[in-house]
């Protein structure tokens, strides 16, 4: 796992050494450089892969449980809206401003976490647990999870960069997949 995370930052250091230009704040590898060296933690990498989803799909979910309210002009379509659909929006416009071809991967994981949710809202309603308490729980664990992993890893990251990490992160692992297919992202 550790070879993961820190092929992006050797690829970067020898770029660097044959002069090719910097890569410019802002863009999606700027951003994933940063997110690679704060991660090299062997331990750390692990949790990430793991519990960077989870907390995604955490904060639809939560997103979901909150009631959304009735809007006329919607009609029949009242429904089919909720939080997390702000959410989803906001999330793919800035992902397809840092990569268009990375962000319709998130909007396939995205469509997937809510079906996902629409199964547990079904669920619910036959007797199992509520969304909210259980989303609540799995949002708790990953942020335990994720901050006992940035303990063990003993590095900071600005303030900027650590909020921007948690849109940036689940981009980051779909972006170690499409390189591993050897896909241009």
């Amino acid at each position: 796992m550790t070879i993961i995370f820190s092929t992006v930052a050797k690829n970067k250091t020898s770029a660097k050494a044959k002069s090719e230009p910097e890569v410019k704040p802002g863009s999606v590898e700027f951003y994933f450089d940063k997110f690679a060296a704060a991660h090299q933690d062997p331990a750390n990498i692990v949790i990430h892969i793991i519990f960077i989803p989870l907390l995604l799909f955490s904060l639809f979910g939560l997103l979901w449980a909150i009631p959304f309210p009735y809007i006329k002009f919607l009609g029949q379509y009242n429904a089919d809206f909720n939080w997390s659909s702000f959410l989803l929006a906001f999330s793919i416009y800035y992902y397809l401003k840092l990569s268009p071809v990375l962000s319709y991967f998130m909007l396939f994981i995205m469509l997937a976490y809510c079906y996902i949710i629409t199964l547990l809202l079904q669920w619910q309603k036959a007797g199992g647990p509520p969304l909210g308490a259980l989303c609540g729980l799995i949002f708790v664990i990953s942020c335990t999870a994720l901050y006992g992993g940035y303990k063990k890893e003993g590095k900071k990251l600005s303030f900027e960069y650590r909020y921007k990490n948690i849109l940036v992160a689940p981009l980051f692992l779909v972006h170690l997949v499409v390189k591993r297919f050897k896909m241009k992202y």
